[in-house]
């Protein structure tokens, strides 16, 4: 037993480090087949990741990658793909922005308020995926893309400073008005105007309640026995449709909050310039994870690191798109090596199988003789 446990182990390493080998060796093949330095810069881009700042946006950005990926992988346990994380979370952003603006209550409850809304309004997105599948049997892949396209246009028309936007005087942006203090998420300061967002260890902390949820609940279990196998879940009495629906609710909640470090931390409103693809990013953190948190972590750090080392590489004369084509063969090399891990698993475990039974017959056959 303890040999098996020693060759999961072994296998659940294999994938993210075969993948990040096979995209740092794909990523220096492309650079040089572009007549670009393969080594220089990733040279700058770990240089860049020195300075206290550069580690301070990158700490912040994992926290924020951290939620979107722990949303899509709530999916990925039930085998679904929330592939609208992006649309729950800007829309969420949006409306919790609104009421923050709106309202003025105590610090504390303020924040609670903001967090709710946002909350409530991602898993009402993600549910009406949750239904369609549940009820419909529509794909919640399809449903969901289509939802982020209306949410992008919900987004559009209600930042219009005829409905509910503000536009400043003076600027072309859009916004849903400033959140008072009171709603501001106290950070951590380390000076010079550095500050890591407070809600960026509340992020943080939800994966510990992701894992014992998972893993120490019967909801957990019924989760991952629904996402194994429907049929066999609903034969030991869990009832599938009510498993999507909550786990599609929940998904939606959680990527609710993927804008909270930032908008409780820094923007204090939502307006043209917030950053959208964060969803789409916690997929890719969220395969490289393996849907463990502490594998999301480490792989939300180095996808942060990426995107904020490489912002310095233009001004040295590379392309700081160099660091997309990283993350897309990130993309690429985790689909691939996951795919023959999963095969070498398969295989060894018949090995295994095979030598066991081959033991046991050699133990009988001595048995036989001595008798």
């Amino acid at each position: 037993m303890k040999k098996f446990d020693k060759d999961r182990l072994l296998l659940g390493f294999a994938g993210p480090a075969l993948a990040l080998v096979s995209a740092f060796v794909l990523s220096m093949i492309v650079l040089a087949a572009s007549g670009v330095d393969p080594i220089e810069p990733l040279r700058i881009m770990i240089e860049q990741s020195g300075y206290e700042d550069v580690q301070v946006l990158i700490v912040n950005q994992a926290g924020t990658y951290y939620l979107a990926a722990l949303a899509v992988a709530i999916g990925f346990r039930m085998n679904l793909f929330n592939i609208g994380v992006d649309g729950q979370y800007r829309l969420a952003a949006m409306v919790s922005a609104l009421v923050g603006a709106a309202v003025t209550l105590p610090g504390p409850l303020h924040i609670l308020v903001i967090v709710l809304v946002a909350m409530l309004v991602g898993a009402f997105w993600s549910g009406i995926a949750g239904i369609l599948k549940a009820k419909r049997g529509v794909s919640e892949v399809v449903s969901t893309i289509m939802l982020n396209a209306i949410a992008t246009s919900l987004i559009a028309w209600l930042i219009l400073p005829k409905n509910l936007g503000v536009q400043p005087v003076g600027s072309n942006d859009l916004t849903t008005g400033d959140i008072p203090e009171s709603g501001w998420f106290p950070g951590v300061e380390l000076g010079d105007g550095m500050e890591i967002y407070g809600f960026t260890f509340i992020a943080f902390a939800l994966g510990i309640v992701y894992w014992f949820v998972l893993n120490r609940t019967r909801f957990g279990f019924d989760l991952r026995a629904t996402g194994a196998s429907e049929s066999a879940a609903q034969a030991s009495g869990v009832d599938a449709k009510k498993m999507i629906m909550t786990s599609m609710l929940i998904s939606g909640a959680v990527a609710g909050l993927v804008s909270m470090p930032l908008l409780l931390g820094e923007s204090h409103t939502y307006n043209l310039s917030f950053p959208a693809g964060i969803g789409f990013t916690g997929i890719t953190i969220a395969l490289l994870g393996r849907n463990n948190p502490v594998g999301i972590f480490f792989a939300a750090l180095l996808i942060a690191f990426i995107d904020k080392s490489s912002a310095g590489l233009d001004t040295a004369g590379y392309a700081k798109e160099i660091g997309t084509i990283m993350k897309g063969l990130i993309v690429v090399a985790v689909v691939v090596s996951y795919e023959l891990v999963r095969r070498y698993g398969i295989r060894r475990q018949q090995q295994k199988v095979g030598e066991e039974l081959a033991a046991g017959h050699a133990i009988k056959t001595e048995k036989e003789v001595a008798a």
